[in-house]
């Protein structure tokens, strides 16, 4: 690595110092698991105290929509009586069981696992990265990068690694290639082509947080997918551009002086073989079958998969049921290369790779079960929908209502995210609050939702928070053993802030200016 210039040196020790200062501020906060546990028996705690004061607002709701507080008040419930004591107990259990994000992260990783563990989804990425002509390589690692949030965590195990290996390959500086790969999969975590793990389990969140206002909402996972495709190329050319124009030149000529060289030997840019080649083209085959038929089961207005009263597809079992879909595309076309390759040669190995998927998820199930609770408890009390009132009051008095209001929601996603890596986590703790809250002034849930996964996204790269990041920083001290937690952020500080300029411009060009809705069957406003 180039000798750092005096500028480039304090840049990285304000950044190391803030750094410091957010990791001792996050390591103060107990593990996602006990601080969802400490949410609930804080609901309880409020909720008595609430209760106790009578605490209540006015419900802004039409009368037919009010559901148990037809008086016109939504009244704040006490869990710390004897009522409140027996629903806790006899519901500890269902609140699990019928979260709405568990089983569809569960089924959904069923598949992912599949197709992991057969090598398609290694494959799929190196057949993108390594096929790419040398002046595409930046913009394909990007692009590979934020793709592969569709395959959950295999962007961060493959493509970062690879995406360093391929930049020394060439001459360039790795980390140019890390960086880039890096702001792809974590930065672009909410950009997409195709429907991935993470959408049913947002969607699932967004739907618990808005029926607080209106009980029969419905958010189906494929809410953002017509912003998710248009953010695909805004994440991949902003990407691309600031690799090119301001990390690989602040970079400049790498050093292997400090590489670690016996590390560097365990990942390979090896091509892909003739097997690898046969099994993708037969599991694109596949996927072009099952393809076919899901069009023949949605096109024709006789098709199984629209809606069986009016043949409407947008209201349909076609997206109620996408996580059934992605389960299917992901276990046949995986088990298609599997075969052909010699990777899956029984029903064991399908099993091996759903059992493996499953076991990479205990964390989640375990936070998962505190997160329903607290979810539960917030609804139950209506907390949340008195939070929202009020919050919807206070915006309106100091006026803003308008689409303004999205900024500093954003914002303080982003914030957020420094403290809590974890998009599930801290959409299940903010989304009761504000998805009822900007819904009472006039935005749909989906569009909510939307504007989250912009700050939540933006800042995975900066923060240590983010579970990937000892990870990166561990891929990247192969390259430079005396790397610092510094150096790794300050190279992923200009995309941060490119990213969230742009991304934030697309979301109000998109919504605001040109009137498109994020997704199908996706309104922008809602009428409380």
């Amino acid at each position: 690595m180039s000798r750092p210039t005096y500028e480039q040196t304090a840049s990285r020790g304000w950044f190391t110092r803030f750094l410091d200062l957010v990791e001792r501020l996050g390591n103060i906060l107990p593990h996602p698991v006990t601080l969802f546990a400490l949410f609930a028996l804080g609901v309880i705690v409020v909720s008595g105290i609430a209760g106790w004061l009578d605490l209540s607002v006015v419900d802004p709701r039409p009368e037919g929509a009010r559901g148990r507080s037809p008086t016109g008040d939504i009244v704040a419930i006490s869990l710390m009586n004897g009522d409140g004591l027996r629903r806790i107990v006899e519901n500890l259990v269902t609140n699990f069981t019928n979260f709405v994000p568990l089983g569809t992260v569960l089924v959904a990783m069923l598949g992912v696992g599949v197709a992991e563990k057969s090598g398609l989804l290694s494959a799929m990425i190196r057949a993108v990265v390594l096929k790419a002509p040398p002046q595409l390589v930046t913009g394909a690692v990007v692009f590979a990068g934020v793709v592969s949030n569709t395959a959950s965590e295999m962007g961060y195990v493959v493509l970062i690694p690879l995406a360093a290996v391929i930049f020394h390959a060439l001459g360039r500086h790795p980390f140019a290639g890390l960086a880039a790969a890096f702001a792809g999969v974590s930065a672009g975590y909410s950009a997409n082509l195709l429907i991935g793990t993470v959408d049913p389990l947002l969607a699932g969140i967004t739907q618990e947080a808005a029926r607080l206002i209106d009980p029969e909402y419905l958010v189906h996972p494929a809410v953002n997918w017509y912003f998710m495709i248009v953010s695909t190329f805004v994440v991949t050319g902003v990407g691309w551009w600031v690799t090119a124009r301001i990390v690989e030149p602040k970079l400049g000529t790498y050093d292997d002086s400090n590489a670690d060289h016996q590390a560097l030997g365990e990942i390979t840019t090896d091509p892909l073989t003739r097997k690898e080649v046969q099994g993708l083209w037969a599991a694109l085959g596949a996927t072009l079958f099952l393809t076919a038929l899901l069009l023949l089961a949605t096109v024709p207005t006789w098709g199984v998969l629209r809606n069986p009263e009016d043949g409407d597809l947008l209201n349909s079992p076609l997206l109620r049921g996408i996580v059934a879909l992605i389960f299917v595309f992901f276990v046949i076309p995986g088990f298609v290369y599997g075969w052909v390759t010699g990777t899956m040669r029984s029903d064991r190995d399908v099993v091996d790779g759903m059992a493996g998927a499953m076991s990479t998820l205990g964390l989640y199930i375990v936070l998962v079960f505190f997160a329903a609770q607290f979810v539960a408890f917030f609804g139950w009390t209506n907390l949340g929908s008195i939070t929202a009132v009020v919050g919807a009051d206070v915006l309106e008095r100091i006026n803003l209502t308008g689409p303004l209001v999205f900024i500093p929601f954003i914002l303080m996603c982003c914030l957020v995210n420094l403290s809590l890596g974890s998009a599930s986590a801290q959409w299940a703790i903010t989304a009761p609050i504000f998805v009822p809250m900007l819904m009472l002034v006039g935005y749909s849930p989906e569009v909510i939702q939307a504007a989250y996964r912009i700050g939540d996204s933006t800042t995975n790269i900066i923060t240590p928070m983010m579970s990937y990041f000892g990870l990166i920083l561990a891929f990247a001290a192969r390259y430079d053993k005396k790397l610092g937690i510094g150096t790794l952020v300050a190279m992923m500080l200009p995309y941060t802030i490119f990213f969230l300029i742009f991304w934030v411009t697309t979301f109000y060009l998109w919504v605001f200016v040109l009137g498109f809705p994020v997704g199908p069957a996706a309104p922008t406003y809602y009428t409380p």
